[in-house]
């Protein structure tokens, strides 16, 4: 389920061969998948941990480290949806996949691993498209705290399984380097859910700008929330998710030209968290 952004207390709160969400991406070379990320030389930048070893959250990069902006699309799809899919809800976007790569625009796409299920294909795409990072929004895209949107919630015993098990399903799917970055569902969490994924590694990633694309009719309005609300470093949180986000590929396509215009340069959350380390 899709769910209208917010902060919560303690913590907050796309051409047209393509057929797929992800489409055919850019050939290049696949390297081994990991089921969960491992520190290595080459592991990609992450926060040092939090006080007491808290999992570290990651809001926006530097603002003055130069004029970009980070675009984050929310893969969702919650695990009891399997019935909705099947009777034709479309979960996936390729419309906007297919847009952001005819427009050349780097994307940090945080998905479920529901999602990877659903659509591994798509998955796949996204994942070997260097244009793009697949990083991890649970598996089951159930809350990681009690009252945040209606959501189902995950026990605090099984939440390091759930962020666990969504790297599983992308690593079945075919996606070879998923990101050590998570987002939570709903972007709700507290301590008690930071301690519990402390030992899986990741950084959880939150944004500063909401686009309001989630059950949005005018993508024009979601267009200007999101120009009226970047500053160098931001990071955009919107979805792809055809049936609770349709206006978000129309948006993009007047974002994205207005932004280059104010002189902004599109990356992938990694490199706004490698700048914020190097700020450290």
């Amino acid at each position: 389920m899709i769910i209208r952004v917010r902060r919560v207390a303690a913590a907050c709160a796309l051409g047209a061969a393509l057929t797929a969400c992800g489409g055919n991406p850019a050939p290049h070379a696949t390297r081994p998948a990991p089921s969960a990320p491992t520190a290595t030389s080459s592991r990609p930048p992450t926060l040092a941990p939090g006080p007491a070893g808290l999992t570290p959250v990651f809001k926006n990069g530097p603002r003055s480290d130069g004029r970009t902006v980070a675009l984050t699309f929310d893969a969702d799809m919650t695990a009891d949806q399997g019935p909705r899919a099947a009777r034709g809800e479309h979960f996936d976007n390729p419309p906007l996949i297919a847009t952001l790569r005819a427009l050349k625009v780097p994307a940090t796409v945080f998905m479920t691993g529901r999602w990877a299920d659903e659509y591994p294909t798509q998955a796949r795409a996204i994942g070997r498209d260097p244009q793009f990072e697949v990083a991890n929004h649970s598996y089951s895209h159930y809350a990681f705290t009690g009252d945040c949107y209606g959501l189902p919630t995950v026990a605090p015993e099984r939440m390091k399984a759930d962020v666990e098990r969504a790297y599983a399903a992308f690593k079945k799917a075919g996606v070879p380097d998923a990101m050590p970055y998570f987002r939570f569902p709903g972007g709700c969490y507290d301590q008690r859910s930071l301690k519990a994924l402390s030992s899986v590694g990741v950084t959880a990633v939150q944004w500063d700008v909401v686009s309001g694309d989630a059950f949005a009719t005018d993508a024009d309005a979601v267009a200007q929330q999101v120009l009226e609300g970047v500053r160098p470093g931001s990071v955009v949180v919107m979805h792809c998710t055809r049936s609770a986000a349709p206006v978000t590929e129309r948006a993009v396509r007047t974002i994205v030209p207005e932004l280059r215009k104010r002189g902004f340069r599109f990356v992938k959350v990694s490199e706004l968290i490698g700048a914020a380390g190097r700020h450290h």
